[in-house]
């Protein structure tokens, strides 16, 4: 099959490019920067600008699937210009190939897009589901509900649409584990706030595996792309702590301080999503990574290996 992938170059969408490569699969993908234009056999890259809604067409040639992972880093520090960049190039990306796709002949039947677990409300004690219709109102929630909302649109095209709202993916490639690990590893680690909050997470590995699995079993609708088993922040800490070998040598982070230090963007660190993956499992997907220790073992092993 032909896979067309936006945000192939970021941390989600080069581990799912190499699996689907490990398939057989064919890849086509959409990059900003002509630099990481490559043209391989099975991997070809397209050049667009969602900003100024402008696509190269061909890339849409001979596709069935599209997965959409575009969409600015919420990690960054939020000034009004990033929160308006996080909102946009999501929208703009997704706006743009609705468009094309409108415009030409074309045999996509499949959209998958990422969303994130930052739809539902925090809550130390909900257990939240697909089925939950009490949404989040601050700014995160705010961009998820119109993220799957432009994703949703594509269903006027006859295109089926399935969205993965993503929790805190651990890899050893970057992201949300190396932000953790490196106040750990420099013996300043500290549970944030309470430490109580609840941080869905899932391994790199079965989430490019699940993008693999709703597309092949045609699944549509909303599912949340989260382990079996989440752990609260103090649990988070402490585990990734022993697989560094690291003490925790100083007293939680006060809330207080986190607001100050990160502003709005605190609710990051503060927010506690616990996310049921009940619906995915039902649907036959198989989890290879359950329990965080064992996912923790894992990355490290292997950057052990790499190194």
């Amino acid at each position: 099959m032909k896979v067309l992938i936006t945000g192939a170059t970021g941390l989600v969408g080069k581990a799912l490019t190499a699996q689907l490569l490990e398939r057989g699969d064919e890849v086509n993908y959409l990059t900003t920067s002509e630099s990481k234009v490559e043209n391989q056999k099975n991997i070809n890259g397209f050049v667009w600008d969602p900003k100024r809604q402008e696509i190269d067409k061909t890339c849409f040639e001979g596709v069935d699937y599209i997965i959409n992972l575009a969409g600015a880093s919420v990690a960054e520090r939020w000034t009004s210009e990033h929160k308006k960049a996080i909102l946009d190039s999501r929208i703009d990306s997704l706006n743009l190939l609705y468009q094309s796709l409108s415009e030409i002949d074309h045999k996509v039947k499949h959209l998958i897009s990422a969303s994130a677990i930052g739809v539902y409300p925090s809550s130390l004690t909900k257990l939240y589901d697909e089925a939950e219709t009490e949404l989040s109102n601050d700014f995160l929630g705010h961009v998820v509900q119109e993220w799957e909302k432009a994703s949703s649109q594509f269903e006027n095209l006859n295109i089926n649409v399935a969205q993965l709202r993503i929790g805190v993916v651990l890899s050893g490639d970057g992201g949300a584990l190396e932000q953790m690990a490196k106040p750990i590893k420099n013996y300043v680690g500290a549970t944030l706030g309470s430490g109580q909050q609840w941080q869905s997470w899932i391994h790199i590995k079965d989430l490019a595996s699940m993008f693999c699995h709703v597309m092949d079993e045609e699944l549509t609708g909303v599912y949340n792309a989260v382990a079996p088993n989440p752990v609260n922040n103090k649990k988070l800490t402490q585990a990734i702590a022993k697989i560094l070998d690291k003490p925790i040598l100083l007293p939680p982070v006060p809330k207080f301080a986190l607001k100050l230090l990160l502003g709005e963007m605190a609710q990051i660190v503060l927010g506690s999503q616990l996310v049921s993956a009940d619906k995915i499992q039902d649907h036959g997907f198989v989890f290879e990574f359950v329990h965080v220790e064992q996912a923790l073992e894992d990355i490290y092993n292997k950057k052990a290996v790499k190194n």
